[in-house]
């Protein structure tokens, strides 16, 4: 399976973007320019977005992403082995951390999930060969005019969440996967009239 690689692309607040994000949040429009939907493989940048979801639960996104790099220095650096190692020491240390979302089910959430990704390794080929399976390594395009018609889960969310459950991962509800999943590339729900949308002219960098 090939990784795509990140584009930089020219920042214009003139540029049609999805409707969730907000053309004046230097942020939010490189997160959806240069990541949102864009295909991961990398274990780390995963695990990472799948804590980021999980820890956004009932927050606003772009609290998540202003806590993203103090994130990573606590998380060490999303690094799956290192983080399913926390133990209470640790999950203090977190919960004195004014940098991370100090919800301390979410961070056990986020241990857990780390020694859940770690047991992939040996039952299902690691969390890339797990995750991209249920799609048979290829992205799902979609063609919505309209943000509204965004569902904020799928049947196959719902399939994934189920088995990653099964497996042992916490804090993640059909609608967390399915925004995982399109976060990752797993599904591309880049609205039509959007400049990253597949079928949209894109500007070169």
């Amino acid at each position: 399976m090939t990784e795509c690689s990140h584009r930089s692309f020219p920042k214009s607040n003139l540029r049609t973007r999805c409707a969730w994000c907000p053309a004046a949040d230097l942020l939010y429009t490189t997160y959806h320019d240069e990541e949102w939907g864009v295909p991961r493989h990398d274990e780390s940048s995963l695990f990472e977005s799948l804590s980021l979801e999980c820890t956004q639960a009932g927050l606003s996104w772009i609290t998540i992403l202003r806590k993203r790099q103090t994130m990573r220095t606590a998380f060490a650096n999303f690094d799956a082995d290192k983080v399913a190692q926390f133990g209470s020491t640790d999950i203090h240390a977190l919960m004195d951390n004014p940098g991370v979302i100090r919800h301390r089910q979410k961070i056990q959430a986020i241990i857990a999930n780390a020694q859940a990704t770690v047991a992939l390794r040996t039952t299902s080929g690691g969390l890339d060969t797990y995750l991209w399976s249920f799609v048979d390594g290829r992205p799902l395009i979609n063609t919505w005019d309209h943000a509204l018609q965004v569902p904020a889960s799928t049947p196959l969310s719902d399939k994934i969440s189920h088995d990653l459950k099964q497996r042992g991962f916490r804090f993640i509800g059909s609608t967390t996967c399915y925004a995982w999943m399109q976060a990752v590339g797993l599904v591309n729900d880049h609205t039509t009239d959007c400049f990253r949308h597949p079928a949209f002219p894109r500007e070169t960098p």
